[in-house]
């Protein structure tokens, strides 16, 4: 069984439930949801999205969260049969669409990704998540006109730092670091208040070489929350990138001396 499986809602607990205890438990977690997100807490998300399905089972909202952070979190394959599912019940949702768009592309069906996408565009919302979706597919086909995308879903959810953060996130998937730093410091702009701003950025700074401004940034990130998720990972690679370092200095010094 797929380590996921325990986020199927069980349906006598939905029985039990009254109708006003579900609505409260539902609005209760998907503030939560929402809140470990914005910290980079995707697991934690994912299973505050699934509690919501435990008394929601037709919440697209939390629907298509379980695949948003499935995504994050690099499990495309659980990614794509959440969205399969959030499909099920909500077959023209756009955000699940996208989703499912996504899922694709990283797994490398680029084709099946880009006409979920178009369906995604097709739908009457468009949400900032359909186009940041849009370029990611559009990224995965080494398109030029990716870029378009991102400025379109940041013009519409202007003013939200989440945005330009997980546009960034998507550049340094695809190994874009100078975009995606320009991207975390936009965010960065936005709000200065956000350890997972800070990890992202130190992230994309460490991709370029930049050790001790990315140090700067993991540091910054753990005043901010000392329990911030993904930060020991972080100080790994930059522990790393400095023995590599090192050991590269030591060689050029031998062939040289």
């Amino acid at each position: 069984m797929s380590r996921f499986g325990n986020l199927e809602f069980s349906r006598s607990r939905i029985e039990q439930a009254s109708q006003s205890e579900a609505v409260s438990d539902e609005v209760m977690h998907l503030r939560e949801a929402d809140a470990a997100f914005r910290r980079g807490a995707f697991e934690q998300a994912l299973r505050l999205y699934a509690r919501v399905l435990e008394g929601a089972p037709n919440d697209a909202v939390a629907w298509v969260g379980q695949a948003r952070m499935l995504i994050e979190m690099g499990q495309f394959d659980e990614a794509n049969r959440w969205a399969d599912k959030a499909l099920e019940r909500f077959p023209r949702h756009a955000d699940a669409l996208a989703a499912k768009a996504v899922a694709l592309a990283r797994q490398g069906d680029t084709k099946a990704a880009l006409a979920f996408s178009d369906a995604a565009l097709e739908e009457e919302s468009s949400t900032p998540y359909v186009w940041l979706a849009r370029g990611d597919v559009l990224l995965a086909r080494a398109e030029k006109r990716a870029e378009h995308c991102f400025v379109k879903a940041l013009a519409v959810a202007s003013g939200d730092w989440v945005w330009p953060w997980l546009a960034s996130r998507i550049h340094a998937f695809y190994r874009k670091f100078s975009l995606g730093l320009k991207l975390a410091t936009q965010a960065l702009a936005l709000d200065n208040g956000q350890a997972a701003i800070w990890l992202q950025l130190g992230r994309c700074q460490l991709a370029l070489g930049l050790g001790a401004a990315a140090n700067d940034s993991f540091a910054q990130a753990r005043e901010i929350d000392p329990q911030c998720p993904e930060a020991d990972e972080a100080d790994a690679s930059l522990r790393e990138a400095g023995f590599w370092a090192r050991l590269a200095g030591r060689c050029r010094r031998f062939w040289e001396g």
